[in-house]
């Protein structure tokens, strides 16, 4: 073989991987098949209810089990789900996973459904001005400071740069499709769901009115999310 059948060849050959290498550059939510086995939906997908995250602060350390009545599909979950949650829980918020050994500060999920929802009353908020608004509306709905960091920090790089944002927090919208069974019982559950969508000029809707329980007792708190298909 000549000189040149080699060149020839080693093009074609380069050719070949660099159109392998190519492929679909869309991301999708990763998951790994331990813990993430569901259907593949893109991370803008508005029907996917982002990073809802349970923290539990029993008054004396104590064995918790947790389970989630979800009308809709559970995309991830990390600790594994399996068929429920079961953990020894600290007051501090620290959680030790009973089926790994494994020390975590939450229960996280995510999760696939078809209900649409709501912006019958709300907030429209300049995006600049999110963090500071999040921070206020954060406090009144009951999160501490740790809780509302670990919110802002994941839904204020999505919000921040967008002329404005139309924020409702939604109640028994979202807790009667996402059911939480927990034993022993909590004296105190906090939930937290922010549905919000884009805007590019200020809409006129009502305020709404955001209040929490006080913390007495064992006390469950959990945030997530969902962007909203614009108007």
């Amino acid at each position: 073989m000549n000189r040149y059948c080699i060149k020839a060849l080693l093009i074609a050959c380069l050719a070949v991987c660099l159109v392998g290498c190519g492929g679909d550059k869309t991301y999708k939510n990763r998951r790994s098949p331990d813990h993430c086995n569901g259907p593949t939906f893109h991370r803008d997908d508005p029907g996917e209810d982002k990073k809802p995250v349970i923290y539990l602060y029993p008054e004396t350390e104590t064995d918790v089990s947790v389970h989630l009545d979800y009308a809709g599909t559970l995309t991830c979950t990390y600790p594994d789900y399996h068929d429920g949650w079961r953990v020894h829980a600290k007051p501090d918020g620290t959680l030790t996973d009973l089926n790994t050994g494994r020390t975590c500060y939450s229960l996280f999920w995510e999760g696939h459904d078809d209900v649409t929802y709501h912006f019958n009353e709300g907030f429209v908020v300049p995006g600049r001005e999110t963090a500071t608004f999040l921070e206020d509306a954060l406090a009144k709905l009951g999160l501490n400071e740790t809780e509302a960091q670990e919110f802002i920090i994941f839904w204020l790089p999505q919000m921040q740069d967008n002329p404005y944002n139309v924020i409702n927090f939604q109640d028994t919208a979202y807790t009667e499709r996402a059911k939480l069974d927990i034993e022993p019982k909590p004296d105190t559950i906090i939930r937290v769901f922010m549905t919000w969508r884009a805007t590019d000029a200020p809409v006129d809707i009502p305020a709404q009115t955001l209040r929490a329980p006080a913390r007495q007792g064992f006390t469950v708190v959990e945030w997530g999310g969902r962007e909203c298909p614009a108007e």
